[in-house]
């Protein structure tokens, strides 16, 4: 996966997926295959499936935009996003990036046993961030989550939506050129749903680029110029976001 570090200018080419293939070997139930079952498996004869995940997506994304990823269950979006960022190798064909994408997922892992504030703390560093930089940020942070009375305490002690909408706001705390949102704007309440919305938008008009993947159409209309729908691995339709929606919800 090619990277370059310069910042783009608006409209510029920032990621670039040409004639990308993902294919996956299961098991017939459909579980991955782990590597050090190969042999275990050949040896009893279990039968095996190639899983065409991805079939040839080629597109361009740009500068300052905001890229609704949409499609049913299964589709490849998920699969798709992560072979962006590089975390799932393309069987054939290639990504290209002008800097490393980062991935915001809702169920990465937090650290349960340290504090929400802590974890603002560390999550900084780990996207790296200086000190000063995430103390100046901090209250900002907390009050974008509307968790202040909870976040000196354990993360363990926080329901599945609250540590999302933590992860959320130290996410987008760092000033982002590719950021792709698998789901995010999906938790919490009306209110925390709008506030995501608009740090989104605010993210794109600084010239970043960012995926989001979701089921939601009326985040994808609210917050996407562009939407790409991704239908048993195959690119159905590419453009802009009304037209798109209104052709996959047509067809669903």
């Amino acid at each position: 996966m090619a990277e370059r570090t310069e910042k783009p200018a608006e409209g510029q080419p920032v990621v670039a997926c040409d004639d990308v293939h993902v294919e996956f070997r299961t098991l017939a139930t459909g579980k991955p295959i782990k590597p050090s079952m190969s042999s275990g498996l050949l040896q009893r004869g279990r039968s095996l499936r190639t899983v065409h995940a991805l079939k040839g997506v080629t597109f361009v994304a740009r500068a300052n935009e905001s890229i609704g990823i949409i499609g049913t269950n299964g589709s490849g979006k998920s699969t798709l996003m992560r072979t962006i960022t590089g975390l799932t190798p393309a069987t054939r064909g290639a990504v290209y990036a002008k800097s490393r994408p980062n991935l915001l997922g809702v169920g990465a892992a937090l650290i349960p046993d340290l504090s929400g504030g802590n974890n603002i703390i560390l999550g900084g560093l780990a996207m790296g961030m200086e000190r000063s930089e995430i103390e100046a940020q901090y209250d900002d942070i907390v009050e974008f989550t509307g968790l202040e009375d909870f976040i000196d305490m354990p993360m363990r002690t926080y329901s599945s939506g609250m540590s999302a909408r933590l992860k959320f706001a130290i996410a987008t705390a760092k000033e982002h050129e590719i950021l792709i949102v698998d789901e995010a704007l999906s938790v919490g309440d009306r209110d925390f749903q709008k506030k995501s919305e608009k740090r989104i938008r605010d993210i794109r008009e600084r010239a970043g680029t960012v995926f989001l993947v979701s089921h939601s159409m009326r985040s994808i209309r609210d917050t996407c110029n562009r939407t790409i729908w991704i239908e048993k691995g195959e690119l159905r339709a590419d453009g802009d976001t009304d037209a798109v929606v209104k052709e996959y919800e047509q067809h669903r």
